[in-house]
């Protein structure tokens, strides 16, 4: 499936200059919908993962869709103070200043197998912080996993060491 013509291009989203991939398209066509996650079941279906992590908002979406798939439990990772019992927390750097995220210091049992999700994979500074915590937490993460990955920032350099699989892969702005 081509989910390079159904992902739209939102120019000057958020700020002017940026050429935004929006992934709604993807999520309103069943057919696309279901071929993502069906690959993404295909790639990690024998890893045996027990949880799947997904970061806020985004990667809740496709994440809870897999986690029921590969008969896992999923985690969400959310922006500071959105979780209502005790967290272990993560400040990471954007572009501009830092930013927070947290997880459930209960989420992850030392030892668990663990697939992290996102929806896009830019900076990667994000995934960087939440792979920062799930290890804190004794997860072993098995893989990460994104629809879009913006390869023209070169985000991998901050996740090396990581199995990393991206469904659609820009490699130009």
């Amino acid at each position: 499936m081509n989910l390079e013509s159904i992902i739209r291009t939102v120019p000057d989203f958020p700020k002017p200059g940026i050429q935004f991939k929006d992934i709604t398209t993807v999520l309103q066509n069943p057919e696309a919908l279901k071929y993502c996650i069906d690959t993404f079941y295909m790639k990690y279906s024998n890893q045996k993962i027990t949880k799947v992590v997904g970061i806020e908002s985004r990667g809740f979406i496709v994440g809870t869709a897999l986690a029921y798939r590969l008969g896992a439990g999923f985690v969400p990772i959310r922006k500071s103070g959105k979780l209502p019992a005790a967290v272990l927390r993560q400040e990471y750097q954007l572009e501009y200043g830092t930013d927070v995220i947290e997880i459930h210091k209960d989420a992850i049992q030392p030892g668990e197998r663990v697939l992290m999700h996102d929806d896009v994979l830019a900076t990667g500074g994000t995934m960087q912080a939440a792979c920062n915590v799930v290890k804190q937490l004794g997860g072993e993460i098995v893989g990460i996993s994104f629809l879009i990955e913006l390869a023209f920032l070169h985000p991998r350099k901050k996740l090396s060491g990581f199995d990393i699989f991206s469904l659609v892969t820009y490699t130009a702005e």
